[in-house]
């Protein structure tokens, strides 16, 4: 099986093809510029595989939740791709990708969502793969949803932000705390590869990004 994965959440912008458990990335910090980065780069990957969009089993993209623009180009490239190629279409939660970094079976995932809030969910891992305890959700990190037991790890830009306020939240529930660490295809590619195999790929015109948050921006007034 042949998946192409990309992921344009964050400020990084990522590729990955999956080929039979095989994964090739191609990665950048790309900041604003993953729309003219993100197609050079996927012509260059498949280039290098010897491979067109056609002998390909599906794309998979990071569906969110992140940033608003981020978001919108991974669902919009993926579509114009999959449409163009006859192919079905997967989206991936950031949050479970950035649980996918870890080797570990329980994971709490935090995205700094801007505006002094995170993007926060919970899993653990199963023989069937991920489990989520807390679904994806937005909140102030002080009242981030609380969570049974310990042995937790955690991982995400939320935590490298708000790492004292949500260390405070968990206090004796965390073991560890993965500094730097950010959704990436090569993981979404990962987390697909079952669906797509299960025949849950979907019709590209169907596919949407997991926005969670309905604005981007404080008003004048909030800051």
């Amino acid at each position: 099986m042949k998946i192409l994965a990309l992921d344009t959440s964050t400020e990084f912008c990522s590729l990955a093809l999956w080929q039979d458990g095989t994964v090739v990335v191609r990665e950048t910090l790309a900041g604003q510029r993953h729309s003219e980065l993100v197609l050079p780069m996927l012509d260059e990957l498949l280039g290098a595989a010897g491979l067109t969009l056609t002998q390909l089993d599906g794309i998979a993209f990071g569906a969110g939740p992140g940033s608003f623009t981020g978001l919108r180009i991974a669902c919009g490239v993926a579509q114009g791709l999959a449409l163009g190629a006859n192919l079905p279409v997967l989206g991936i939660g950031t949050l479970e990708a950035l649980a996918q970094t870890t080797k570990d079976s329980k994971v709490i995932a935090a995205l700094d969502a801007r505006m002094g809030e995170i993007y926060h969910a919970a899993y653990t891992r199963s023989a069937e793969g991920w489990e989520a305890v807390c679904e994806p959700t937005l909140c102030l990190p002080q009242k981030a949803p609380q969570l049974s037991g310990d042995g937790w790890v955690a991982c995400g830009s939320g935590f490298d932000k708000y790492g004292e306020v949500l260390s405070e939240r968990y206090r004796g529930q965390i073991n560890r705390i993965d500094a730097g660490v950010y959704p990436h295809a090569r993981e979404i590619a990962q987390l697909a590869a079952p669906g797509f195999a299960k025949g849950l790929g979907i019709d590209p015109a169907d596919a949407a990004p997991l926005y969670i948050r309905n604005k981007v921006a404080l008003k004048e007034s909030e800051r």
